[in-house]
């Protein structure tokens, strides 16, 4: 079984009932979530060897956070214990043409004030197939840069594929900051994912034709993105997924990679028409169902189907995780999507 490794931070989710407004809620439901947390649970739902590293308190608090890990699977031998917090993020659901909104309370987390030192970085990585970090861990702080940095170093030194999810935060940092530290760090990375727009605010690489805000998504624009963050970086891989926002509630899905294995332009997937329930960990669940692929299937145009067939079914689950089987998503990435009853 393959040993896949993500590194970063797992979080309180605490998010208002139903469609709520912050000012309406007197009370809130509380999930655990976070990008490469996500990646983790559901790589180990879809049957990998799964393992999350960070930093959490030895409080009820942090070890409810552990325990949620393990509840799905994921391993958590190396998850440090101590500091004084556990992040918190508070969600409110948008719909219709109300948007989402997200409040972050993460300022001194115990990953975020993590050292680099605090961590074994080669048992964590011996015999590790695969590594995943996203561009939210780096922007927590000068001590989360240099863990991810000793991470990277470490992964490559192994052997293991590296991955790396762009996801800019602009709550967290500026593009200037983002690019600053992404771009040198592009050299460790075999396999580069990225949104409509990361790839602008993290590396400076905009996709010329299309406007995000209006929901019109230029696919060939996005194809010379892809070929010229290849060419730069000499990535052996690149996905970006394509979504386009027609409201809170309807969103259009659909993604392209451009891979080593069998194609010299991208290849774009099939396109959903998504009924939004909880679009928080969208793109997590694209990354971990693309992990998977590209180490299960035989061709990019399967890898890449089994991504966007993953990450559509999580729009449908309330939470940060992609609950789903790989036989639920190899059902509907094959053309089964009508929702009727099973019986």
């Amino acid at each position: 079984m393959k040993k896949i490794v993500t590194f970063g931070e797992i979080m309180l989710r605490l998010s208002t009932p139903g469609f709520k407004r912050f000012m309406q809620s007197q009370s809130f439901d509380v999930n655990f979530g976070g990008g490469e947390a996500n990646v983790a649970v559901a790589l180990a739902n879809f049957g990998m060897n799964a393992y999350f590293v960070s930093k959490l308190p030895k409080h009820e608090i942090g070890q409810s956070a552990v325990n949620e890990l393990r509840r799905f699977g994921v391993r958590t031998d190396y998850i440090v214990r101590g500091g004084e917090r556990v992040g918190i993020y508070f969600l409110e659901t948008g719909a219709s043409q109300r948007a989402s909104k997200v409040v972050y309370d993460r300022a001194h987390s115990a990953v975020s004030e993590m050292t680099a030192e605090e961590v074994d970085w080669a048992a964590v990585f011996d015999g590790a197939d695969w590594f995943h970090w996203t561009g939210i861990t780096p922007a927590l702080g000068e001590s989360a840069r240099a863990s991810v940095k000793a991470a990277c170093e470490a992964a490559k030194a192994a052997g293991a594929t590296i991955s790396c999810d762009l996801n800019f935060r602009k709550k967290l940092w500026t593009e200037k900051e983002a690019q600053s530290f992404m771009q040198p760090l592009m050299q460790h990375v075999d396999v580069c994912i990225a949104n409509e727009e990361d790839a602008e605010k993290s590396l400076g690489l905009k996709a010329g034709k299309s406007d995000v805000e209006s929901a019109e998504l230029e696919e060939e624009s996005y194809f010379e993105v892809a070929k010229a963050l290849k060419k730069q970086y000499g990535f052996r891989a690149v996905a970006i997924t394509l979504r386009e926002s027609f409201s809170a509630s309807r969103n259009g899905w659909s993604a392209l990679l451009l891979d080593d294995r069998d194609c010299s332009t991208p290849v774009r997937s099939r396109r959903y028409d998504v009924q939004i329930v909880d679009r928080v960990g969208g793109g997590d669940s694209f990354a971990s169902g693309l992990i998977y692929g590209l180490l299960n299937k035989e061709n990019t145009r399967d890898a890449l189907e089994f991504a966007v067939a993953a990450s559509c079914l999580k729009q449908t689950i309330p939470g940060d995780l992609n609950l789903v089987s790989v036989d639920e998503v190899e059902k509907l990435a094959q053309g089964g999507g009508s929702g009727r009853v099973e019986r």
